[in-house]
């Protein structure tokens, strides 16, 4: 029984299919595609060099393949090699050499722009670095400025103090002054009305005198 088992698992193994392996026709020359493993068999195609096919059957002689447009057919396995031809290689080395000189013209052309943007940018931070250093002196003379005022402010406070006291004692001393004046003049009014009541009573005196003697 256990050697019946062991022979089923070699059979399902040995008949499963071989995954499909990519191969290419060799740069030597064209070959035929035949509906079967012989020479004698039907031509269905031929292949050209460099051309890729999908393995499906390999073989030491003949290889079972399968083309892109869906056809499959049998070919010389002696033709067939997993290495990439050397004109499609040619060209996948030119396609990526374009894609290359693509992106490096991109890079070339990214690399001005980015440039002529890291002038602009040198330019605007020299600029705003010129304002920013005329700021800071603004603020600085604008500190000391503000220092200058607040003792100004203080002294002219302090001057306008000393004014307004000064002031007061003027008015002070005026009115006393304009009271002085007023009784000074109250009193030469008074003296000069003395002297000239003092003067009109001699001048009286005098003249009676006069009558006096002359009436004798």
């Amino acid at each position: 029984m256990k050697g019946l088992c062991i022979i089923g698992m070699c059979l399902i193994l040995f008949s499963t299919p071989v995954l499909a392996e990519s191969m290419y026709v060799g740069d030597t020359m064209k070959i035929t595609l035949r509906t079967g493993p012989g020479n004698d068999r039907k031509i269905i195609s031929l292949l050209g060099i460099g051309q890729k096919v999908e393995v499906l059957e390999p073989g030491e002689e003949w290889t079972l393949v399968r083309l892109d447009n869906g056809k499959e057919g049998w070919v010389i396995s002696r033709f067939l090699t997993d290495e990439i031809p050397s004109d499609i290689e040619l060209e996948i080395l030119k396609s990526k050499h374009k894609t290359l000189m693509n992106n490096a013209s991109k890079m070339q052309k990214e690399n001005s722009l980015l440039k002529a943007e890291n002038k602009n940018l040198n330019t605007e931070l020299a600029a705003i670095t010129k304002k920013l250093q005329k700021t800071s002196k603004d603020y600085q003379d604008l500190r000391r400025d503000s220092k200058e005022f607040l003792k100004l402010q203080s002294k002219f406070k302090e001057s306008s103090s000393k004014l307004a006291e000064q002031t007061k004692k003027a008015e002070k001393f005026e009115d006393e002054l304009t009271k002085l004046l007023w009784n000074q003049n109250i009193k030469w009014f008074l003296s000069g009305a003395g002297v000239l009541i003092l003067g009109f009573i001699i001048g009286f005196s005098t003249k009676r005198q006069r009558r006096r003697s002359s009436l004798l």
